[in-house]
């Protein structure tokens, strides 16, 4: 049980910490300029729904997905912890990730009619670090009962946002730009601390003879006894 409520935890403040939401209301704000509240509304539902889906696929299919490509899971935890890194290390210097979009992408969206699927749904929600993070923690799970918290996680986050998007005026103006720094700061540094353990146990599960589990000088939560 114990360990059931850890696992979901991080799996919980995990997604969050890469989704970040309150870090996407000024950006939210930006794409969907002289949209009425209504349209804004329809495109943070929409974009959501379609954040859902794609974490589903990706949690329940990504052992499936690792076969046919003929990926080691050791290698995708020190790839993906890799890029969480990345995305931890913009957030501590308060910079928006470019491994999940760039300004220009952002300025084109601001164009658009509809910025519902792309950019919003995808990348800024379901992109590379959201998607690697869902799969690591699939991949983590001893059980397929396991997967549920990933899976509720998604929903968690998904409502989050989309609340967060719904009310993205009160939100920034609320945080404002210090606020939003210094969250982003401590959040960085959590997501950093998570990105490195992913990147331990990559190389834990491919050294085995070199690392041995029992020897780990790093233990998360999330680690299991397996």
């Amino acid at each position: 049980m114990g360990d059931a409520l850890s696992f979901s935890l991080v799996a919980l403040s995990a997604l969050f910490f890469v989704v970040d939401p309150i870090g996407l209301a000024p950006i939210f704000l930006t794409m969907t300029a002289g949209d009425s509240r209504e349209k804004r509304i329809a495109t943070a539902k929409k974009a959501c729904l379609i954040f859902v889906g794609v974490l589903t696929i990706f949690t329940i299919g990504g052992g499936l997905i690792f076969q046919l490509l003929g990926v080691s899971l050791a290698a995708f935890k020190i790839a993906g912890g890799i890029l969480l890194m990345l995305t931890a290390l913009d957030m501590l210097r308060s910079k928006q990730s470019d491994t999940r979009t760039s300004g220009e992408e952002i300025g084109e969206a601001a164009q658009k009619d509809d910025v519902a699927i792309v950019p919003l749904a995808m990348p800024l929600l379901a992109g590379p670090g959201s998607i690697a993070t869902v799969m690591m923690l699939a991949a983590r799970a001893q059980t397929p009962w396991m997967l549920i918290p990933v899976l509720l996680s998604v929903l968690i986050i998904a409502a989050a946002t989309y609340y967060t998007l719904r009310a993205a005026n009160v939100v920034d103006r609320w945080m404002g730009i210090n606020g939003r720094a210094i969250l982003e700061r401590v959040m960085g540094l959590l997501l950093a601390a998570i990105a490195m353990q992913f990147v331990v146990d990559g190389i834990r599960d491919a050294y085995p003879e070199i690392f041995p589990k029992d020897e780990a000088a790093i233990v998360l939560p999330f680690e299991g006894h397996g």
